[in-house]
């Protein structure tokens, strides 16, 4: 099926373009950010060799939603989505660091636990809790913002702090943000039978030093999502959580011999491997919307987002 795993757009009044794992985001004039989600998928920092149907339609308007869900209580740099691809917002600079906030024992900080680690980020876990267990208060595990595409890697408060990553002023904010923005995706989680166990969001300032939420917020990519019905029931009988997350490739990867080690090989994506990442995908955007979703018409997709946005900036920016 057709996909998009690269672009090579020349918008009017184009000034740059920064690719990212999954994104490309273009900056239209020193004012406007264009951010096309491509159907790369991505792994232990590593951009995978085949795209995924659909995926970036679906990360694109789960994240656009929850920008809507979340508005009144964090600004945010989105204007508009002239494309199912395409998220257009204020240009930003974005801080160095990402704000990972946990309220389960899952994931990374697993298995650091399982190594026999009491601390991650200088944020001390307690003792005697077993994977998926729920930490007594959610934590914050931030990590750097890698610019080139190597591994984020993960970093304590007070380091930021100390290396002047981030202002002592700004980081407060950046904290209470991302603890609103928890708070309110649990809730939102919960009325759709869901937990949401960690995620991580980014930040940057506006020209005029505003900060503003920006990239994705509460999608599969970046968040790992539980079913609620039988949680308690499969954490008293030592068993797997069913989730709803990016980490069935994560374990997919494991299970055939890679983590993004050096030296290690991709394991091949079979078209049916393909089929059933796009399946998951859909299932986890209708799960965490409580929509349909509508699969947008991906015959000539490049051909698609570029007319979308010339004709959004041509109307918008008077071009």
């Amino acid at each position: 099926m057709n996909t998009i795993t690269t672009t090579n757009f020349n918008f009017p009044n184009q000034k740059s373009v920064y690719r990212g794992k999954v994104r490309e985001v273009y900056n239209i004039n020193d004012e406007l950010l264009v951010m096309v989600a491509t159907d790369r998928l991505s792994a232990f920092d590593v951009v995978l060799p085949k795209g995924i149907p659909y995926k970036g339609q679906i990360l694109n308007q789960i994240a656009t939603k929850f920008m809507e869900l979340t508005s009144d209580i964090v600004p945010n740099w989105l204007i508009a989505t002239p494309d199912p691809n395409v998220a257009v917002g204020h240009l930003c600079e974005p801080f160095k660091v990402e704000m990972v906030i946990r309220g389960y024992l899952s994931g990374h900080a697993a298995r650091e636990y399982a190594l026999g680690k009491r601390t991650i980020c200088g944020v001390t876990m307690e003792d005697g809790l077993k994977e998926n267990d729920k930490f007594g208060t959610p934590i914050i595990t931030p990590t750097t913002k890698a610019d080139n595409g190597s591994h984020d890697e993960d970093i304590s408060r007070e380091a930021i702090l100390s290396n002047g990553i981030v202002s002592e002023e700004d980081y407060l904010v950046l904290e209470k943000y991302t603890r609103d923005l928890y708070q309110r995706g649990t809730e939102i989680a919960a009325s759709r039978g869901l937990i949401l166990v960690d995620t991580k969001y980014e930040f940057g300032k506006t020209k005029e030093g505003k900060i503003v939420l920006i990239d994705e917020i509460h999608t599969p990519d970046s968040s790992r999502y539980f079913y609620a019905e039988g949680y308690q029931e499969r954490q008293d009988r030592g068993e797997e959580q069913k989730q709803l997350s990016k980490e069935f490739v994560r374990r997919w990867l494991i299970e055939n011999g890679f983590q993004g080690k050096e030296g290690q090989q991709i394991p091949n994506m079979t078209d049916e491997y393909i089929e059933s990442v796009c399946e998951r995908y859909i299932e986890l955007y209708e799960n965490i919307l409580g929509e349909k979703f509508v699969k947008a018409d991906i015959s000539h997709i490049n051909e698609r987002i570029e007319k979308n946005v010339i004709d959004y900036l041509k109307k918008n920016l008077m071009l």
